[in-house]
């Protein structure tokens, strides 16, 4: 909106300038010969072609400056201030020497123009030139440029610091959390999953029984000392470290095969196109999905497929567990993780039971590519 409403302002102003140049020149007297034509020409085309400023500063200001001799030439003593506007719009975008070097140009070859048309002297022809562009306001118009250039500069560079702080902010608060969790809870865990092991141990060697209660205790000590290490983990990775992504998938594969998982990994497209944030989500979904399988699916095989399109990323994992589509399946905070990544990334997510037998999550991550 932004955009569309910054191109209607740029008409508007380019069609007030050209009307004003153009009643400007019409207010004298002239005839309809080739040259009065002519003049009344360049002064409507060095008004209109204020519509590109924006987009090609430095091409406008060298067509207003020749419509601006243009008119002079033709015998119009119009001010030129559709070039005045011109040098406005390329200091602002920083072609400052560009526009000195046109401005001197300007200053000599308006006077020649103004000789040229034959109906002044010397002395009059510089004094209409002076006229048609006043060396104040052509200093004004530069200045005004130049002063919003910094200032829109300083602002970027107040809106960059500020998010810096932010986010250095938030990594210190997540550095703080991660130490009181490590503080508060790791020590505890600890102490609850070795007793419990420890009792299990014992009971086992004399032959006795093993409570199911003392295996239950047994079992949340370990996932909580896992998920505990996994939160850890994910609080502790900020942009220091090098972020793991796609590369690294290879990794977990192999680390599944490790613990007797039959995993297959297939990889294809062109991979040093994916950007950072998807290249990470990647890594994310096959590592919480593959620790799925290893946990809850009492799955042999498992096979992880990425497919790098020029669009988007695209990411399969099956199982050939237990689940099928009659299970409940109650999410837990791997899969709800898992989730929001994805629509952070405004891709979709789906992760269910297959008619066949075993789980799939399936993913599709878009890729913005850039120019």
């Amino acid at each position: 909106m932004s955009t569309r409403w910054s191109g209607v302002s740029d008409w508007l102003i380019a069609v007030g300038v050209a009307a004003t140049l153009l009643v400007t020149g019409l207010s004298g007297s002239h005839s309809a010969t080739y040259p009065d034509l002519f003049g009344y020409a360049s002064l409507v085309a060095g008004g209109l072609v204020l519509a590109a400023r924006r987009r090609a500063p430095v091409a406008v200001l060298a067509v207003t400056g020749l419509c601006a001799v243009g008119h002079q030439a033709a015998g119009f003593d119009v001010p030129a201030v559709a070039y005045l506007v011109a040098v406005y719009t390329a200091v602002r975008a920083g072609h400052r020497a560009v526009t000195v070097a046109a401005s001197v140009a300007m200053l000599a070859l308006l006077p020649l123009a103004a000789m040229a048309s034959g109906l002044h002297d010397t002395g009059e022809a510089f004094a209409q030139a002076r006229g048609a562009l006043e060396l104040a306001w052509l200093i004004a118009a530069g200045a005004a440029g130049e002063a919003l250039r910094q200032a829109e500069r300083r602002a970027e560079e107040a809106e960059r610091t500020r998010e810096e702080t932010a986010r250095r902010r938030a990594d210190e608060e997540r550095l703080h959390i991660a130490r009181e969790l490590h503080d508060s809870l790791t020590h505890q865990i600890s102490i609850v999953k070795v007793q419990a092991e420890v009792a299990v141990h014992v009971a086992r060697r004399r032959g006795e029984h093993v409570p199911e209660a003392l295996l239950a205790i047994q079992e949340a000590g370990r996932e909580a000392a896992r998920e505990l290490r996994a939160t850890l983990q994910a609080l502790r990775d900020d942009d220091t470290t090098p972020p793991r992504g796609l590369d690294d998938v290879p990794e977990l594969v192999e680390r599944a095969r490790a613990i007797g998982l039959d995993a297959t990994l297939t990889i294809e497209g062109r991979r040093p196109d994916v950007p950072a944030a998807v290249s990470r989500t990647v890594y994310r979904i096959v590592q919480e999905s593959l620790t799925n399988v290893a946990r809850h699916a009492a799955a042999a095989t498992a096979s992880v497929r990425i497919d790098c399109r020029p669009d988007s990323v695209a990411i399969r994992v099956d199982d050939d567990g237990k689940a099928t589509p009659d299970t409940v399946a109650v999410p837990g905070v791997g899969l709800l993780g898992m989730r929001e990544r994805v629509t952070a990334l405004g891709g979709r997510l789906r992760a269910e039971p297959r008619g066949e037998g075993g789980f799939t999550v399936q993913a599709e991550l878009p890729v913005e590519r850039t120019p």
